[in-house]
């Protein structure tokens, strides 16, 4: 179910311990081969999917699109809100959720620089509305053992815009896909301790833009490895996982 395709009258109808989900996601630079709205796009993509398997067991609430993107502005046409802008925002949504009697929340992320903010709005928000369950998921560690055996590239091959995010949009939006000005690989390695992927965390983190990780191109990994039938892999294995976490929330497990 969509939260804004209802009537007021429709709420009356809805268990309220329908989990409710929402993608927060970006606005940036995916280089020269993908639109910037690629983070939009993957993350409606697995929540269509998903929605097609579990109808009026899931309340979805529309996007946040524009989010924290600070790390790619050197790139034309990014769009970035600040930290603290991000958690009064996204925060007053979920607070008028739970103010309509919602008590399983879900923050659906397909952008990595949501990841940290995520999680203190997750404890701040938590802490608050201890009678709630709230959960905060990021597609690609949802679902990273099923990942991992999907990968072609070596490290640092799934980043941004790379084999993953380029065969999503392959298999969700094609026609958005530039496929002539797919490159190869990229990534401007660093401390031995801060390297790292999507899939295969660093030992540590060491703040870096998005130009000086890719060298300028706007792309860190290996756009080349990408196909649709990927995508679709990649997508059955998300989609799996986000249905799991769903129906535990509803059944209180």
């Amino acid at each position: 179910m969509r939260w804004d395709k209802l009537t007021t009258e429709e709420f009356a109808g809805i268990d309220r311990s329908t989990p409710v989900v929402l993608n927060i996601a970006a606005v940036e630079q995916h280089g020269p081969h993908l639109a910037i709205d690629t983070d939009v796009a993957i993350g409606g993509h697995f929540l269509d999917r998903a929605e097609e398997r579990l109808g009026d067991r899931v309340l979805i609430l529309p996007a946040v699109k524009v989010c924290c993107s600070e790390h790619h502005m050197e790139f034309a046409g990014t769009l970035s809100v600040r930290h603290d802008t991000f958690l009064a925002y996204v925060g007053d949504i979920l607070e008028s959720v739970v103010r309509h009697g919602f008590r399983n929340l879900v923050l659906f992320n397909s952008h990595g620089g949501n990841q940290a903010i995520g999680q203190v709005l997750l404890e701040t928000f938590g802490a608050r509305h201890r009678d709630c369950r709230i959960a905060l998921l990021t597609w690609w560690r949802l679902a990273a053992p099923e990942l991992e055996k999907i990968r072609e590239s070596d490290f640092a091959g799934v980043n941004h815009a790379c084999e993953f995010e380029t065969s999503l949009m392959l298999a969700a939006a094609p026609d958005d896909v530039r496929t002539g000005k797919i490159g190869t690989m990229s990534y401007s390695a660093t401390f031995d301790w801060a390297n790292a992927d999507m899939i295969r965390a660093s030992r540590g983190a060491l703040f870096r833009t998005m130009h000086a990780m890719s060298g300028g191109t706007g792309v860190v990994g290996d756009p080349s490895l990408a196909s649709a039938e990927k995508g679709e892999r990649i997508t059955q294995a998300v989609v799996g996982e986000l249905v799991k976490v769903v129906e535990t929330l509803a059944a209180g497990a």
